[in-house]
């Protein structure tokens, strides 16, 4: 199984706007993914509810974890974008 331990890079956290950009980062890689916060259950990373419902903050660190082919590449860019907290998609996602 691939994981990515990462930072949220978004001072307001996975709410709203950066939780909408993460959730269409993830369907887009096409490769199913959990999050989840460092010490809790993870869920699926394409579910703006599920995402929501984590309530991950800024600063907090999240687990990002996938055992499909492509995993190692999708988390990567999954992982930078959280980390860095952009407010667009990147056009390699």
């Amino acid at each position: 199984m691939a994981e990515r331990r990462v930072n949220v890079g978004w001072a307001e956290g996975l709410h709203a706007r950066p939780a909408s950009i993460f959730v269409r980062a993830a369907t887009a890689s096409g490769v199913p993914v959990t999050i989840a916060k460092a010490d809790g259950n993870p869920v699926n990373a394409a579910s703006m509810l599920a995402v929501l419902g984590l309530g991950a903050q800024g600063g907090e660190e999240i687990v990002l974890a996938s055992e499909a082919d492509g995993a190692e590449a999708a988390l990567e860019r999954l992982a930078k974008l959280v980390a860095e907290g952009l407010e667009e998609l990147p056009e390699t996602v």
